[in-house]
């Protein structure tokens, strides 16, 4: 029987394999250096791969160039690789790579070890981490996601090999070093080193350094300020790591105390950041950019803003909210306090809360009686009054007779209000509160004279900054202009003056009634020590408390009350806000000159009478309840408010206007055959 030839045949096929086997690696080598050498070409210099952070910061900055807030990553300096401490390299070296100066940008025992312990977790769905290089993960960072993918995997070690073969050992590690991410929006060193430590990265000491590099793995859980206990504990393994492979010595070991590192304070939540969340929810309709850092240059006086937080914080009633605004003359908003507390509630109660006005409305009805002919010393009688099955009455509970719209607006009564509403039309005064800036929905019930309807205080505070700029709209604003962070104008802000909502003189007729109101009215809590014009408001059973006023070109408007609705005992619009407006006021105003108004201040003619007791005596027994009648008032212990008013949620809206016409404005303006009285008023467009 002849010998086998199976051992020949098996040699051979041993041998054929043997060689596809050295053809496939020799083709899979070049294939891997042509794509290597592909990468190598495409990849950046090293000075673009400095200036191309990733994600777009906005610095938020106050009108005198302060930065109140910086939204988005931050990125600190710059620091080069000599000036990194040669400890925060080590730190970052023994943690996350110990054989980086070895590898050629992928480590063959890591991968190997990250290949097996994903063997021996099968099934499990655990991700296997720690298989990546220093240069693989600033690979990542750079240029690719975080998808956990065999594709992504593979273009990582493909750009780490270029990388390596394209920049040194120390290049890769400063470019790592000031762009990868430590957690509480810090990306590089420097920012890391600022944000928990408060100062720059060329200080860092081997604590501080231990800590940095043990963020890396988990920035969420291991940072300072959310969990100091495991931030020290993760620094510890860090050292210890640095000691296993010779980086430190057993002394630096002994000397470097993670819990003894002091953490930089927290940055304080102000109520600056009620101003910033409004005007950057604004910010999309301004500019495009969306990668570049930006700087948003704004309207907020720091000064005026801390002397607006104070005020609130001071004059608010306890378990009750406040919020606050002050526009300038062109509309610029120098001082936004949206509630007591912004880090326990956001709300922003000056911008987005709807509450009743009370006799603060009542500007809106006196315009537009005086637009359609009366004057302050027109006689009307304060008597009892039924209108559409309504029947207002006054705080005191009495009627006066005879007196002029001077005294009954400087004393917030109410018959006088009603009639005056009804003489020229609640259309029309709602069409005047749509000309002035009111944007929310108005009821034309016969009580909507009292401040019924739902507003908001920007809306209310830029109705009285109109009257003091002798009737021209004026349109809040909080953005001067955006630039990218080498000083390129994205957008600037452009003042309109253009809008004129009533004639001079009416606006000058209602600065009459309002300074009055606060010389010797309702509103003299409110006086500063020099000329200002303002109105109170009250609603029903002291749930919402308003001070509209305005004083050398500034127009502040001041809310108080629950957030729930609930009556507040001894809230009135003449005490806590005006205490408010007169606190904020007197700090806001003091550098600027003295501004007298137009006319001077007549008093009303009840001032003049012997017996005050009419209106600042007994505590009220009446107030006008929801539904527009008068009762007893229920809460003897409550002191009375000085301008209490009849809410009454009413059903009728009022729709945003039309444009104003010519003939409108020539009829207001007293030009053509109008005889001093407009015809009836066209419905104009609320100022956006």
């Amino acid at each position: 029987m002849p010998p086998s030839n199976t051992p020949m045949r098996r040699r051979s096929r041993l041998a054929t394999v043997f060689r596809w086997s050295l053809f496939g690696a020799a083709a899979a080598l070049i294939a891997l250096i042509i794509a290597v050498a592909i990468a190598w070409a495409a990849l950046p210099g090293f000075p673009s791969l400095q200036s191309s952070p990733n994600g777009q910061t906005i610095r938020v900055r106050a009108n005198d160039g302060t930065v109140i807030v910086a939204l988005g990553p931050s990125y600190g300096e710059w620091v080069p690789y000599n000036d990194i401490p040669p400890v925060m390299v080590d730190a970052m070296i023994a943690t996350e790579d110990k054989r980086f100066r070895m590898h050629p940008g992928v480590d063959p025992i890591g991968m190997v070890r990250g290949a097996w312990r994903a063997f021996l977790n099968r099934g499990t769905g655990r991700r296997i981490e720690g298989a990546s290089t220093i240069t693989q993960q600033i690979t990542r960072n750079i240029f690719l996601n975080n998808s956990y993918t065999f594709a992504r995997k593979f273009r990582e070690v493909i750009l780490a090999l270029a990388m390596e073969r394209k920049f040194s050992k120390n290049q890769i590690l400063e470019l790592y070093l000031n762009r990868v991410y430590f957690g509480g929006g810090a990306y590089g060193i420097d920012a890391a080193s600022r944000r928990f430590f408060g100062h720059g990265a060329k200080q860092l000491n081997l604590a501080e350094a231990a800590i940095i590099a043990g963020l890396v793995k988990a920035p969420s859980n291991y940072s300072p300020t959310a969990d100091a206990r495991a931030a020290i504990g993760r620094a510890r393994v860090v050292l210890g790591l640095m000691r296993e492979q010779g980086r430190i010595s057993a002394a630096q070991l002994e000397q470097a105390n993670p819990e003894d590192v002091r953490l930089a304070a927290e940055p304080h939540q102000t109520s600056a950041r009620y101003f910033t969340d409004w005007a950057l929810d604004q910010l999309d309709l301004y500019i495009d950019e969306t990668q570049q850092q930006i700087d948003v240059w704004t309207t907020l006086d720091l000064r005026m803003q801390r002397a607006a937080d104070a005020a609130i914080r001071a004059n608010v009633p306890n378990g009750a909210q406040g919020a606050l605004v002050a526009l300038d003359r062109d509309g610029a908003v120098r001082a936004m306090v949206g509630g007591t507390d912004y880090v326990t509630s956001i709300y922003n109660r000056a911008t987005q809360a709807v509450r009743q006005p009370g006799s603060a409305w009542k500007l809106f009805v006196y315009l537009a009686a005086l637009e359609q002919g009366h004057t302050p010393n027109d006689h009307v009688v304060d008597e009892p009054v039924t209108i559409q099955g309504w029947s207002p009455r006054n705080s005191s509970g009495r009627f006066s007779g005879e007196i002029d719209i001077r005294t009954g607006f400087a004393f917030s009564v109410n018959t006088i209000a009603a009639k005056l509403g009804n003489e020229v039309g609640f259309a029309a005064v709602a069409d005047m509160a749509r000309r002035f800036g009111i944007t929310t929905p108005i009821n034309t019930q016969p009580s909507m004279v009292l401040g019924t309807s739902d507003v908001r205080l920007l809306d209310m505070t830029r109705a009285y900054a109109a009257v003091s700029q002798k009737g021209v709209a004026v349109t809040p604003y909080g953005i001067i202009k955006v630039t990218t962070a080498k000083g390129e104008l994205l957008y600037e802000h452009e003042v309109d003056r253009s809008r004129v909502l009533v004639a001079p003189q009416v606006a000058a007729q209602m600065t009459d009634l309002l300074q009055t109101a606060v010389a010797t009215g309702t509103g003299r809590a409110a006086q500063i020590g020099r000329p200002v014009a303002g109105k109170t408001g009250t609603t029903s059973s002291n749930k919402d408390g308003w001070f509209m006023g305005f004083s050398s070109g500034l127009t502040t408007g001041v809310w108080m009350g629950r957030d729930d609705a609930k009556p507040i005992p001894g809230l009135q619009g003449g005490r806590a806000p005006a205490g408010a407006f007169r606190d904020f006021m007197k700090v806001a105003v003091a550098n600027r000159p003295i501004e007298p108004f137009d006319t001077q201040v007549t008093l009303p003619e009840w001032q003049l009478e012997p017996d005050e007791e009419a209106y600042f005596g007994e505590p009220d027994q009446y107030f006008v309840d929801e539904n527009g009648q008068a009762v007893q008032q229920p809460d003897r212990t409550a002191p009375a408010p000085v301008d209490p008013e009849a809410p009454d949620p009413g059903q009728q809206d009022v729709q945003a206007p039309a444009d104003l016409d010519q003939q409108w404005l020539d009829g207001v303006l007293g030009r053509g055959d109008q005889k001093g009285r407009a015809r009836e008023p066209q419905k104009v467009r609320p100022n956006q």
